[in-house]
C-alpha cells in the first residue's frame, strides 16, 4: 500500500481527490488531524512519511509546501499553477507522448495540468509536434466550463438561492488575456506566441468543452477534415482515456463525462474550416482524476487504477 497525503484537502480538488483515493485499492490515505491542518511541523512530518503528496493549495502556498519535503523518495504532484512552466518539474499529461509518460514514471516532481490547458494542449500539441501548423500559427480558443472550476466561493455564489440574475447566463471572463493557464498553453504546445483565449463559465456544476478553430489553408501540410480526423485517431491510438470522434449531432455539449477521467475529441466543420473540441470533466481529466492517473504511473500501477 502506498501512503498518500493531501495537503489542502478542504478545497474543491482536494475533496475530489480524497473521495477517489478512498476507493483506490493500493493506497493508504494519511489524514491530518483537523486541529493541526495549519501546523507546519505536523504537515511536514506527514509529507515526509508519504510516498506521494498532492498539493491542492494556492500557488504561493504550494511553493512553500514543496520546501517542507526532504524525503528524496516522496513524489509531489502539484495541482496548482505554481510549477507548470518550471523546467525542473515534469508536466503531467502522459498521453502526449511516450516521453511524457516515461518522464512522469520516473519523476518526483509532477505538475498537474490546468483544466482549460488540458483541453487546449490535447488539440494543439499534436498539430505543432507533427508540423501540421507552424509554432507561430495565430491560435485562438474558446472554452466553456461549469462553475465548479472557480472553487468554493464561485460554487457558493452559483448555488445561492438568492443569487444574482446574471449567474443564470454564460459569462466570458479572462478578458484581459492574462488567464493563469495561458503560459502553460504556450510552453507545452511549443507555440511561439500566446493564444487568444476566451474562457466562459456557465450555470452547471462540471464539464467543459475546449474548442480551437482552424483554417486548413494556413496548414503546413495539406489536410482535409477526414485526414485530420485520421491523424488524431492515430495520435491517440491505444489511449485508455482519450477517444476521437467526428461530430454527428447538430450541437455539442460540454456534459456527459462528469466524474470520469475520459476525454472525447470532436472534429467538426468542412475541408476549409475545422473546429476541434475537447470535451471532459474539469474536475476529472482537468484536475483530480488526472492527478491520480499521474500518481498511478509514478508508483508503477496501471494508469487506469481506480479511474474506470
Amino acid at each position: 500500500m502506498a501512503k498518500v497525503f493531501i495537503d489542502g484537502q478542504a478545497g474543491t480538488t482536494g475533496l475530489q481527490l480524497k473521495a477517489k483515493l478512498q476507493k483506490h485499492p493500493f493506497v493508504e490515505l494519511i489524514e491530518i488531524d483537523e486541529n493541526k491542518r495549519k501546523d507546519v511541523s505536523e504537515r511536514q512530518k506527514l509529507m515526509n512519511e508519504s510516498d506521494v503528496v498532492f498539493l491542492c493549495l494556492p500557488d504561493d502556498a504550494a511553493k512553500e509546501a514543496v520546501k517542507l519535503v526532504t524525503n528524496p523518495d516522496t513524489v509531489i504532484i502539484d495541482a496548482s499553477t505554481a510549477h507548470r512552466t518550471d523546467d525542473n518539474w515534469t508536466y503531467g499529461f502522459p498521453e502526449l507522448s511516450e516521453k511524457h509518460y516515461n518522464d512522469i514514471k520516473f519523476s518526483k516532481r509532477i505538475a498537474n495540468p490546468g483544466c482549460h490547458a488540458t483541453g487546449f494542449i490535447s488539440v494543439v500539441y499534436p498539430l505543432v509536434t507533427d508540423g501540421i501548423i507552424s509554432p507561430d500559427y495565430p491560435v485562438t480558443c474558446h472554452s466553456i466550463t461549469g462553475y465548479s472550476g472557480g472553487g468554493k466561493k464561485m460554487i457558493a455564489d452559483y448555488e445561492n438561492p438568492e443569487r444574482e440574475e446574471e449567474l443564470g447566463t454564460p459569462r466570458q471572463y479572462g478578458l484581459s488575456q492574462v488567464h493563469k493557464h495561458i503560459p502553460e498553453m504556450k510552453k507545452i504546445t511549443g507555440l511561439t506566441d500566446y493564444p487568444v483565449f476566451s474562457p466562459i463559465v456557465s450555470d452547471y456544476y462540471s464539464g467543459m468543452a475546449v474548442t480551437v478553430p482552424l483554417f486548413t489553408k494556413a496548414f503546413k501540410k495539406k489536410m482535409t477534415l477526414d485526414s485530420l480526423y485520421d491523424f488524431y485517431c492515430e495520435f491517440y491510438k491505444g489511449s485508455t482515456f482519450i477517444s476521437v470522434h467526428k461530430a454527428v449531432a447538430p450541437m455539442l455539449s460540454p456534459l456527459g463525462l462528469e466524474g470520469t477521467n475520459k476525454m472525447e475529441i470532436y472534429l467538426c466543420g468542412n475541408d476549409e474550416r475545422i473546429t476541434v473540441t475537447s470535451v471532459f470533466d474539469n474536475l476529472g481529466k482537468g484536475a483530480s482524476s488526472a492527478a491520480i492517473e499521474n500518481m498511478n504511473i509514478a508508483l508503477g500501477f496501471p494508469p487506469e487504477t481506480a479511474l474506470l
